[in-house]
């Protein structure tokens, strides 16, 4: 008899519940991806509502020149209207521009308060597909104004406020379902990994909105929405919420083959680990990366429910009582500023800046993004190590503020300088913001004194998000007007903004750096007796 190949060893290595596991993974991955791949596009259509119609009119003059010396009429030469798309062809375009995101924004950090102390009270599957379904609607509406020659400011902020309501469903339900399928053990590794689907989303919305921003930036916005509208229906059909909704499937199998390990299906948040008729245990994202037939490595449960009754869902204020809650929220609040800046506007930078089409601006500002993913793992990988997740994001930070104006003296040297200063600058800005809203949100929602009240995780998340969101809203506004003085001005903004984010963190710190100080000495006097 031939040997099974290796690759079909390796595969049947994995337990039923491994595969649930890994299939939750994925799929909350792409989910969340194309929530980010349906925002970008406004960023890269921006240059093409304002055109710079100096360009045509040089070239206007050289044709007209070309014939003859007849000089060229007034009439016959691009204007402003006949470069921009209106309302945005008037001199005040870059406050209308921001007018664009600030509405979304606002929708979405007001909105996003509430989404999580709703999506604790229904069913994540089917709350998170509905607003994905809806979110695809008000994207597609938004190029459909491009299809049917819509002019109306108050039409795309109108589109753009019910958007930004909607997509609020998303990161409470991702996050919320992500961490009941995974412990603490290695939650900064896991979801530094996973929480990369924010840069993925941005560089694939980039590369299909700027395919036909030139030609039809309609499209930008309706193939995007129809992706987005797509993966909801994808969520509803095969989306599982948590190990518990298997718990009666599992069962009816027991009972029809008696080869099947006797388990105990319950989540990771405040939940009993599956157990095995040799009554060890195995932790589901160490069984998840480290994946061994036969073998089971005793870990530690998060906490331990002692009551079988369904705990009730927290209250708004008992989510702020949480330690480390407020300061972590405030810390997001000036991330999320600098990382939305650079997703709304960084195209338009570079478009200006190093003087490339939109097309080239858009393809060129994934290269933060990439950083980003970049940064968001080591930011999980340092954190996980050290155990200290307030000082690796303090770190970050204090980094992050020279290298962003590092970035605004290199980029005017040209494009190869360029390209390096954007990876670094995504890493250094993402790897903070990316570590707060995942494995930070995820460690204050199965907080300790929570006794294991799995349900608080949405509204901790929430409210984190929530907060960064504010942040989020103000950054891509104040640059916009700030921009009109000089993208000098938006650097320094951006630099305030690192600095205030890590000083709000130092309270976490100095708490990190003593508690490690303490269990030293306490460990040296162990070995003293």
């Amino acid at each position: 008899m031939a040997p099974l190949p290796p690759g079909v060893r390796l595969l049947l290595c994995f337990h039923s519940e491994q595969w649930y596991r890994a299939v939750t993974f994925i799929l909350t991955f792409l989910l969340y991806t194309s929530f980010h791949l349906s925002r970008k596009p406004i960023s890269i259509i921006k240059s093409e509502l304002h055109k710079n119609c100096s360009s045509a009119i040089e070239l206007s003059t050289m044709t007209s020149g070309s014939g003859g010396n007849q000089e060229p009429s007034l009439s016959s030469l691009p204007t402003d209207v006949d470069c921009s798309w209106k309302p945005f062809d008037k001199s005040n375009y870059k406050q209308l521009l921001g007018a664009l995101d600030y509405s979304f924004l606002c929708a979405y950090a007001v909105g996003m308060f509430l989404s999580g102390i709703i999506g604790e009270r229904l069913p994540i599957r089917l709350y998170l597909s509905v607003g994905m379904l809806a979110s695809g609607l008000f994207t597609c509406l938004f190029g459909l104004g491009y299809v049917y020659n819509i002019h109306s400011l108050a039409f795309y902020i109108s589109v753009q406020v019910a958007n930004g309501l909607v997509q609020t469903t998303g990161w409470p339900s991702v996050v919320t379902c992500i961490g009941n399928w995974f412990g603490k053990g290695r939650r900064g590794l896991i979801m530094g990994l996973w929480n990369s689907h924010t840069s993925v989303g941005n560089i694939l919305g980039s590369l299909i909105a700027g395919y036909w921003v030139s030609s039809n930036w309609g499209l930008s916005f309706i193939v995007p929405g129809l992706i987005i509208a797509a993966m909801g229906l994808v969520c509803f059909l095969f989306l599982i919420e948590h190990p518990n909704d298997l718990k009666a499937t599992f069962a009816q199998n027991r009972s029809q083959s008696n080869s099947v390990p006797a388990k105990s299906w319950r989540g990771a948040n405040g939940h009993a680990e599956a157990q095995y008729k040799d009554n060890r245990k195995q932790s589901y994202d160490t069984e998840l990366l480290l994946p061994r037939d036969g073998v089971r490595v005793p870990v530690q449960p998060v906490v331990v429910v002692k009551s079988e009754a369904e705990p009730s869902a927290i209250s708004f204020m008992g989510a702020l009582r949480i330690p480390g809650v407020i300061e972590f929220s405030l810390c997001l609040l000036f991330a999320k500023l600098v990382s939305y800046t650079f997703l709304f506007w960084l195209p338009l930078y570079i478009t200006k800046a190093a003087h490339l089409d939109a097309k080239k601006a858009g393809d060129l500002s994934t290269l933060f993004d990439v950083g980003g993913i970049v940064g968001g793992v080591l930011a999980g990988v340092i954190s996980d190590k050290v155990g200290k997740r307030a000082s690796t994001c303090a770190v970050m930070l204090l980094l992050a503020a020279p290298t962003l104006y590092g970035f605004s003296m290199i980029s005017e040297l040209g494009l190869r300088p360029t390209v390096g200063m954007l990876l670094v600058c995504g890493g250094l800005v993402n790897g903070p913001y990316a570590l707060i809203t995942t494995a930070v949100s995820a460690d204050l929602g199965t907080h300790k004194s929570l006794r294991g009240n799995a349900r608080a995780l949405s509204t901790v998340t929430a409210i984190i998000d929530g907060t960064g969101s504010v942040g989020a809203a103000l950054g891509p506004l104040l640059a916009g007007l700030l921009s009109a003085g000089g993208w000098d001005q938006v650097f320094y903004m951006l630099m305030t903004a690192d600095f205030l984010a890590l000083l709000l963190l130092l309270r976490l710190v100095t708490k990190e750096l003593t508690s490690s100080k303490s269990r030293s000495i306490s460990s040296v006097e162990l070995k003293k007796h």
